[in-house]
């Protein structure tokens, strides 16, 4: 009888627990925003709603982003969530009552503002902080994205990332479905997770309107992680198989030399292998990596006094990368630039090619909240061009602190390998660590970092770090930035980039917004900026101070108005040529200068066929004047067709015996896509700056997935006074990507 008792207490217990299991179960399905329903029979991917599909409830409502935020979206889209043991399934379906949209291009890794699309955000790990981004279009063509520093700006957004999944999209009466096929093991998210934060946004640029399932303030950038919803999964996500992916290459080329009327081909074989390790991190590994199919830079003028930072097109320094190059202050003093990588100066201080032997690259998540960067390349001697063998490294840690906030340390190291080079001009070793501490608040109002880094060399100097301070606040009517940056004058770092030392910057700007809501207007942001750089070590010598105001005006139909005024004083502390002739007399050291200027800058609407974006600089430079007009054309016949030319003219004025000159830069860009697997581009520059006459033309075939041919074309010219050529190539590369 006791026995027979206790059984029945167990028993009640038991059911008990099972009760607060399917509760508290119950209860987390309650407080998420949707439901991914498991299933064990895999989707078919068409673009039609199947059975499957019909059984799950409709998600909540979309909200208007653009051109309000308080209103529920006109035409509304609706998402749901699958899943089996491989792969993520979702389906969205875009209403449209007129059937009437926009697809500029049928190329991959399309651009959100040039078409209607629709786009899935996967926020993995629940840290607000890193997520994956696939869209698609009415034609059903891929984007994807990695997002990076919780999506705060533009610079957050890497399209070029590349990886493996499907979509097929159906138009209706009345809109269009997209239908998506994501493998898990594509992705990174913890083991037993059952919540992931995702969001969903769609624009409908015939419309001038952009919608978003969690409602986004509109002073927020709408792919931002911090305003997301909640995705609950019906049981645990399977854990992801850690594939293999080998990527080899082969490579050719064939060129000739006009100046040295020398003839040269060459034949080259690498590749890259991908390998998952647990759930977070990724090993990628190359073997004489070749990078001939990489986009060529838009060619720039430059009329400041330093360096210019062109972005990072290759694709092995890609995924994670803020995980390297997030430290800093990415406008003065960056530690870590990867472009610095490959490329060297030869003796006459000319920029070229530095081949690459190897390189691994370990990042990811150890677990939730750490995250962990390991990078490893060698370069090669260039002896005939003074150029040293090198070895880089750069080691990072990044703990997640408190709801999307982090804190950074990392050391870099580069290391001169094999013989000395006498007419090398690096030391044998260069390193440099750091801590940084990035703010960023739940609401994504407030943002910030505070950073420490100090650089080590042979010989060291005094104050060899650096070190900042930068506050950001983002609320609906008003805006403020306090930054300042102290760089000591013995701070090097070789893998970094560093516009210059021995400095104490101090930045300020205020914004208020006044939201119109008009028929027209959007919009109208007032700002006022001071901004201030002196020379510690020069007895606090100012080099640089100005006093800018801004007026901006943001229309419904998505085009912009902004007019700048700008009170200037530079002092040089060494001779400046802004023309950047070698015969022209420069602006005199130690000399300083007051100077005024006006900027007027319009952006049509980017919907029309035809749109445009002008602008004009006009005041005075220096001890001179400067007119400076900056525009860009654009045109589409959808979907194949889009160009684009580009005129920017200087005209700089300077009393005698200063040069003066004028400069243009002329950059026609064509773009036509046979259709979603075969690709032509021509861009076409001309610079009197640089005198250079440029081609560049690529013909992309992607026969598998992630695996292409390409046919590059290289013409350059000089263009002093007739189009003499100057270096002239053909190039072709084969990759194709094997999973095991």
């Amino acid at each position: 009888m006791v026995k027979f008792v206790e059984l029945k207490k167990l028993t009640a217990i038991k059911k008990l627990i099972t009760l607060g299991l399917l509760l508290f179960q119950w209860t987390c399905w309650a407080q998420a925003d949707a439901l991914a329903k498991y299933t064990e029979t895999p989707i078919l991917i068409d673009g039609e709603i199947d059975q499957q599909w019909s059984t799950l409830a409709p998600s909540s409502p979309f909200w208007e982003y653009f051109p309000s935020d308080t209103l529920q979206a006109k035409q509304q889209t609706q998402v749901k969530f699958m899943y089996d043991k491989q792969n993520l399934y979702v389906l969205i379906i875009a209403e449209d009552d007129d059937n009437q949209y926009i697809t500029s291009t049928l190329r991959r890794d399309f651009s959100f503002r040039t078409g209607d699309s629709v786009t899935l955000v996967l926020d993995t790990f629940n840290d607000g902080t890193n997520a994956f981004m696939f869209g698609t279009n009415p034609e059903g063509v891929k984007r994807e994205a990695l997002i990076a520093n919780g999506g705060n700006n533009f610079r957050d957004f890497n399209i070029t990332w590349d990886v493996k999944w499907e979509t097929e999209v159906k138009k209706f009466d009345g809109g269009y479905i997209s239908e998506m096929k994501i493998p898990l093991a594509s992705l990174r998210y913890p083991d037993n997770i059952e919540q992931w934060r995702v969001n969903v946004y769609r624009s409908e640029l015939a419309e001038n309107s952009i919608s978003t399932w969690a409602n986004v303030p509109r002073n927020q950038i709408i792919a931002g992680l911090a305003f997301m919803k909640t995705l609950q999964f019906e049981k645990k996500l399977p854990q992801a198989k850690t594939p293999v992916a080998l990527i080899p290459f082969i490579s050719g080329i064939t060129a000739k030399d006009f100046e040295a009327n020398d003839n040269s081909s060459d034949f080259s074989f690498g590749g890259d292998a991908k390998l998952s390790i647990g759930d977070g991190m990724i090993l990628d590994l190359t073997l004489q990596p070749d990078f001939s199919q990489v986009e060529v830079d838009d060619q720039i003028i430059n009329l400041t006094r330093f360096e210019v930072r062109l972005p990072e097109k290759r694709q092995f320094f890609i995924q994670n990368s803020d995980l390297f190059d997030n430290f800093g202050d990415n406008r003065e003093s960056q530690p870590f630039f990867s472009r610095r990588i490959g490329v060297a100066k030869d003796l006459d201080g000319n920029t070229i090619q530095n081949k690459i032997i190897a390189g691994a690259r370990l990042s990811g998540k150890i677990n939730p909240k750490l995250r962990l960067g390991f990078l490893n390349m060698q370069t090669a001697e260039d002896a005939p061009n003074g150029i040293a063998a090198n070895n880089n490294t750069v080691f990072t840690l990044q703990q997640q602190m408190f709801s999307r906030s982090n804190l950074g340390f990392f050391f870099i190291n580069r290391q001169q390998t094999g013989d000395d080079i006498e007419s090398s001009d690096q030391t044998s070793f260069n390193r440099v660590v750091g801590m940084d501490y990035n703010l960023a608040s739940k609401n994504n109002q407030w943002t910030g970092r505070t950073y420490w880094h100090q650089s080590f060399v042979p010989d060291q100097e005094d104050e060899s770090y650096s070190a900042g301070f930068r506050l950001d606040h983002n609320s609906r009517k008003h805006s403020a930035v306090y930054n300042t940056n102290r760089i000591g004058g013995g701070f090097q770092s070789d893998l970094g980039f560093i516009r210059r030392t021995d400095i104490l910057k101090q930045f300020f700007r205020y914004g208020h917004r006044f939201w119109i809501d008009g028929k027209n207007i959007r919009s109208i942001e007032l700002s006022q900026s001071v901004f201030y750089v002196d020379k510690p070590a020069t007895d606090g010598l100012v080099t640089d101070r100005s006093i800018s105001t801004r007026s901006e005006i943001s229309f419904n139909d998505q085009s912009e108005l902004r007019l700048d005024y700008s009170r200037r004083y530079t002092y040089l502390t060494d001779v400046f040529n802004p023309l950047g002739k070698d015969d022209a007399v420069g602006l005199p050291a130690e000399t300083g200068y007051y100077y005024n200027g006006f900027e007027l800058n319009y952006r049509s609407n980017f919907s029309k066929p035809i749109n445009y974006n002008v602008q004009a600089s006009f005041g005075d430079f220096y001890n001179g004047q400067r007119l400076s007009i900056r525009s860009q054309v654009s045109v589409r016949v959808q979907p194949r067709f889009s160009g684009s030319l580009r005129v920017n003219y200087d005209k700089i004025t300077f009393p005698a015996p200063y040069t003066s000159g004028e400069l243009w830069l002329i950059g026609p860009k064509l773009d036509y896509t046979f259709s979603k697997s075969v690709f032509w581009n021509t861009f076409i520059q001309y610079s009197s700056q640089s005198e250079n006459f440029s081609i560049n033309s690529r013909l992309q075939w992607r026969f598998a997935p992630l695996s292409d041919f390409y046919l590059v074309y290289n013409d350059n010219y000089f263009a002093e006074t007739t189009l003499a050529p100057k270096v002239r190539s053909l190039t072709f590369k084969l990759t194709y990507w094997l999973s095991i």
